[in-house]
């Protein structure tokens, strides 16, 4: 677990949190978390939230895409600063309306950022429903490879440096889930979406902040199931991801998970990712 000292004015950090629930993590400890972490921007994923259910969270901008599926998914990012400009959804109509991402304008920061929860999928050639959740996944990633080389770039045009960060739903190399040989046919660990994790990143394009970082650590894993003894085994994957255009990667002072002390401290299946930048 990477330490994070008490929050400096002269630098930005930065969390994202699949919290599996808003309502669920709020009542678990996310209000006090993010009282005593004080981040200046967090990425929410699978909020599971209608905008009139959202609770309190005083301090807050608080920028929401709950889609149209009730009870699930939903992406939100909470700025101290206040955007200038929200955007949802990405180039394919077929996955607009899902609350799977969202990314908004923040001036004052010199930053457009976005937050993601990709589609978990499911393992093809099993059987038709799981061939049908595969594809899709695929279908997924096709587009939203694509949005974000758009958001990159309208970005750089605008002056601003450019993060996605999120539940991308997939371990990108063996380093990043605990049993990479037992899993090689899983969801998430397939070749086809490992291999499009590695044309994401380029040193021209994103950069995967925390693996930049902590570049011979195994993990550190960010989800962990809530069955049996995996958080206590540190038997996770890592699935959750700070992924920043150049220019504010080279600005990353530390990153990684903020995992909790013990199983009945944990706010979600998954615990936060954090990283700390220089501000520009």
């Amino acid at each position: 677990m990477t330490a994070f000292p008490a929050p400096d004015p002269r630098t930005l950090r930065v969390a994202s949190v699949n919290v599996n629930g808003l309502r669920a993590a709020v009542r678990r400890g996310l209000d006090r978390w993010l009282e005593e972490r004080a981040p200046d921007v967090v990425g929410l994923q699978e909020v599971r939230c209608p905008p009139e259910l959202v609770p309190p969270l005083p301090g807050w901008h608080l920028s929401l895409d709950a889609g149209s599926l009730a009870g699930r998914n939903g992406v939100a990012l909470l700025t101290r600063e206040r955007p200038s400009a929200m955007r949802t959804g990405i180039g394919s109509t077929a996955f607009a309306s899902e609350g799977r991402y969202l990314e908004v304008d923040l001036d004052g920061a010199g930053l457009t950022v976005a937050s993601l929860y990709l589609p978990k999928g499911d393992r093809p050639h099993t059987d038709p429903v799981a061939e049908a959740r595969h594809r899709r996944k695929l279908r997924f990633m096709a587009s939203l490879a694509r949005q974000l080389t758009d958001s990159r770039r309208a970005a750089a045009r605008a002056g601003r440096e450019f993060l996605v960060m999120g539940d991308f739903n997939i371990a990108h190399t063996a380093a990043d889930l605990s049993n990479p040989k037992a899993n090689a046919r899983s969801s998430g660990f397939l070749p086809v979406e490992r291999e499009w994790f590695d044309r994401l990143l380029s040193p021209r394009r994103l950069v995967d902040v925390v693996r930049r970082l902590n570049p011979d650590e195994q993990g550190p894993y960010s989800w962990w199931t809530w069955r049996g003894s995996a958080f206590d085994r540190d038997a996770g994957w890592r699935i959750d991801y700070q992924l920043a255009s150049p220019g504010l990667a080279a600005r990353a002072l530390r990153a990684g998970t903020d995992r909790e002390p013990d199983y009945a401290s944990r706010m979600s299946d998954h615990s936060p990712v954090l990283a700390d930048y220089t501000r520009g």
